[in-house]
């Protein structure tokens, strides 16, 4: 399968709504992905395979120097190809090009390998949940 990745690419907000279902097990939302991306986030990457959404992954900012990675989704027909470190890899890229220092992301110790394949390395973070 040939994937490309594209720096705020375009995309339909269903598309990505159906994707984020499967990805994460729940109910597709009828949110507008398009509009909340364009006001919060410094990108985004989409990667296509033959026309279709198979992987997302959303970059928030604070402005500055610090960018974070959120929502990062890829297809079941897409996963184990390294699809998921590719939308990072293209995500970094962004990032670094918009002048930030720092790429975030949330922890969860499952997903060490696929941190490790990415490039993160383990810091310390607090959370509160709200």
């Amino acid at each position: 399968m040939t994937v490309t990745y594209r720096w705020r690419g375009d995309f339909d907000s269903a598309e990505v709504a159906a994707l984020h279902a499967e990805g994460f097990g729940q109910p597709a939302t009828p949110e507008d992905w398009w509009d909340r991306v364009n006001r919060h986030s410094l990108g985004w990457v989409c990667a296509r395979a033959g026309g279709t959404l198979v992987g997302f992954v959303n970059v928030a900012w604070d402005g500055a120097t610090h960018a974070f990675v959120l929502d990062t989704v890829v297809a079941s027909t897409a996963r184990r190809q390294g699809v998921g470190a590719a939308l990072v890899a293209a995500a970094t890229d962004g990032a670094r090009a918009a002048g930030c220092a720092w790429l975030h992301v949330d922890f969860e110790p499952a997903l060490q390998p696929f941190y490790d394949a990415c490039g993160f390395i383990p810091t310390r973070a607090g959370l509160i949940a709200l």
